[in-house]
C-alpha cells in the first residue's frame, strides 16, 4: 500500500526559484513564455530577476529547459511530467462494468534497480500491490497498459471474489489520501502570500497524481479530492495561454480575472 503524506497539519516548504519556473511552465500550453514574460511572472512571487535569471542558466544547463529564439521552453523529459499533470486534474476515466485490471510479473532474475523501476511504473500506472508480483486496480482508465509490460508480466482481466470495496480498501489509504486533500485545503484557505499560495498549490496537484481513482462501487464518497481539484484553475495570461495546473494564485478569489472560474472535473469521479 502506498501510503500519502500524513493527515494533519501541512507545513509546507517555500518553492525555490527553479520549482516557481517549472510551476509557471508546467501548468503553460504551450509550456514556453518569452524570457521577459516568464521573469515577470516569477518575480510576483517575491523572487528577485537576478535569482531568476540564474536560475534559468542553470535550468537550461540542468537539461530542465530548452532556449528558443525569444524565452525559454520545458524540456523534452519534462513533457511527460506535463503529460501526468494534466491528466490528474483532467482525468480519463470511463463506467466500471466490475472488471479489474491484474498485472502478475512473470519475470525473474532482475535486479534491484529494475524491480524498483517497474515498481514505480507499474505505481505511475495508478495499480497497486495486493501482494509481491502482483499488480491490480478497477479498470475504470481510459488508458492502455504499455505493451512492453508483456516482457515481464501477464496482463490480464479479473472478476476477483471479494467485495470491490473491501479490495480497494485494502489497497489504497483512501481514508488517508482524502484527510491529507483536506488539510491541503485547509492550507490554502489560510495562505495569504501569493508564493505560499503557488507552494499549497503545487502540492495539491502533488497530491492529485497520487489519487488512486478507484471506480465507482468501490469506495466511499469523497468530496475532499474534488474540491482540491477544483482549486486547480487554468493559467491567466494575456497571450491567451492555458494551463492545466497552474492556479491564478496571485490574487483572490481563485480564478480567471475578469471571466469565470474553471471547474475542471474531479480526477475522483463518479465515486465522489
Amino acid at each position: 500500500m502506498n501510503d500519502p503524506a500524513p493527515p494533519g497539519e501541512i507545513e509546507l516548504r517555500p518553492l525555490s526559484a527553479r520549482s516557481v519556473v517549472l510551476s509557471l511552465l508546467l501548468g503553460t500550453h504551450p509550456p514556453e513564455l518569452p524570457v521577459k514574460d516568464l521573469v515577470a511572472r516569477v518575480e510576483a512571487f517575491g523572487v528577485g530577476g537576478s535569482t531568476v535569471r540564474a536560475a534559468l542558466s542553470r535550468m537550461v544547463a540542468a537539461g530542465d529547459l530548452r532556449r528558443t529564439g525569444t524565452g525559454y521552453r520545458l524540456s523534452n523529459r519534462l513533457l511527460e511530467r506535463q503529460r501526468r499533470q494534466d491528466e490528474s486534474v483532467h482525468p480519463h476515466t470511463r463506467a466500471w462494468d466490475g472488471d479489474w485490471e491484474m498485472v502478475v510479473i512473470t519475470a525473474s532474475g532482475r535486479g534491484p534497480a529494475e524491480r524498483a523501476d517497474l515498481r514505480a511504473r507499474l505505481t505511475a500506472l495508478r495499480l497497486a500491490e495486493l501482494r509481491e508480483g502482483v499488480w491490480l486496480r478497477p479498470a475504470n482508465l481510459r488508458r492502455a497498459l504499455p505493451d512492453d509490460l508483456g516482457r515481464v508480466a501477464e496482463c490480464c482481466a479479473a472478476r476477483p471474489a471479494r467485495p470491490a470495496r473491501e479490495l480497494a480498501a485494502s489497497l489504497w489509504p483512501l481514508d488517508a489520501w482524502s484527510a491529507t486533500a483536506r488539510a491541503l485545503l485547509a492550507h490554502v484557505a489560510r495562505a495569504d502570500r501569493a508564493a505560499d499560495r503557488l507552494a499549497a498549490f503545487a502540492a495539491v496537484v502533488r497530491h492529485l497524481l497520487a489519487d488512486p481513482r478507484p471506480a465507482a462501487g468501490t469506495a466511499a464518497r469523497r468530496l475532499a479530492g474534488r474540491r482540491a481539484a477544483r482549486r486547480v484553475h487554468p493559467l491567466p495570461a494575456g497571450d491567451g495561454r492555458r494551463g492545466a495546473g497552474a492556479p491564478d494564485v496571485t490574487r483572490r478569489p481563485y480564478g480567471v480575472p475578469g471571466g469565470h472560474s474553471v471547474r475542471p472535473r474531479s480526477p475522483w469521479g463518479d465515486y465522489l
